[in-house]
């Protein structure tokens, strides 16, 4: 499926939640009994009878019911200008539908990528808060280690006071 493919499918299938029953008749849209007629067909009648069919194109200006043509994202100028176009709404014109899906999909984006942001911006927070109290027990280690080393020292220096080697140790160059 291209990308085509993709965007008519999206828009029929707003067109089919937006209009699952016909104006003023209360009928389906789709019957399976009666098949939808051609889209010329509803040429001079109103935008509802011509927009029950979802394959038909609405032309304010000329009154014209004219087939989706498929075989382009957006219709041609030829066919009718977009501000003059109905597709699936009678009440909103083909470019406003444009620019409205088309906010919408940036919204969706920006709040994924915002989403998205936050949650890697608060995955370092924690790991720096981490870090942090990684270093903060690394240095109290260290204290407690100099400290305990400070406490031998001195005991070792009473020990050689108390046995009078305290002063000049002959042998204290081969240390």
């Amino acid at each position: 499926m291209d990308f085509r493919s993709f965007v008519l499918l999206l828009f029929g299938l707003v067109t089919v939640f937006a209009q699952t029953t016909a104006p003023n008749t209360g009928q389906p849209v789709f019957s399976t009994l009666n098949p939808p007629l051609p889209c010329e067909t509803y040429t001079g009648t109103n935008c509802e009878q011509c927009l029950t069919n979802a394959t038909c194109l609405w032309c304010q200006t000329t009154k014209t019911c004219i087939t989706y043509p498929a075989s382009t994202i957006l219709p041609s100028h030829a066919f009718c200008p977009l501000n003059n176009a109905r597709w699936g709404l009678c009440w909103m014109n083909f470019q406003t539908l444009i620019i409205t899906l088309s906010v919408v999909g940036a919204i969706i984006i920006l709040a994924f990528l915002v989403c998205l942001f936050c949650c890697c911006k608060c995955e370092r927070i924690g790991s720096s808060r981490f870090m942090a109290r990684m270093e903060q027990e690394d240095s109290k280690t260290k204290e407690k280690q100099a400290e305990r080393k400070e406490e031998m020292k001195i005991r070792h220096e009473e020990i050689r006071k108390k046995y009078g080697l305290y002063g000049s140790n002959p042998y204290s160059k081969f240390s």
